[in-house]
């Protein structure tokens, strides 16, 4: 990820809902969700809104949609995501990695939850 895609999907998780959205959806897991249920989870104001956030997230890159029938199914994709906390810690600490590690540590103890973890 270069700096130019750094700063458009950083642009995309500024806003609360957007952030609220690309959480649910790394939660939901790569089967993704209908934008229906994402708006309820979420408590959009209205579907054009979410419509609004959604396609502000597949701009980005952080989120895919596809069809299934009659729904439009989001998922997150998470290599993009990846790139982007890569993008973050690529340097880190010049050379000192020691100082890095408890990030690197909370990362691979978040993904070795057993799904009891509450934020």
């Amino acid at each position: 990820m270069d700096e130019a895609d750094a700063l458009t999907a950083f642009a995309a998780l500024s806003q609360e809902t957007r952030l609220r959205v690309v959480r649910l959806l790394v939660r939901a897991g790569p089967a993704g969700m209908p934008a229906g249920a994402i708006a309820e989870a979420v408590g959009a104001a209205s579907s054009s809104r979410m419509s609004f956030h959604l396609a502000q997230l597949e701009h980005s890159g952080l989120v895919r949609s596809r069809r299934d029938g009659r729904s439009i199914i989001y998922s997150a994709v998470y290599p993009a995501l990846s790139d982007l906390v890569s993008f973050l810690m690529r340097e880190c600490c010049d050379g000192h990695p020691e100082v890095c590690a408890p990030a690197v540590a909370a990362l691979s103890c978040i993904c070795t939850s057993t799904g009891d973890r509450h934020d």
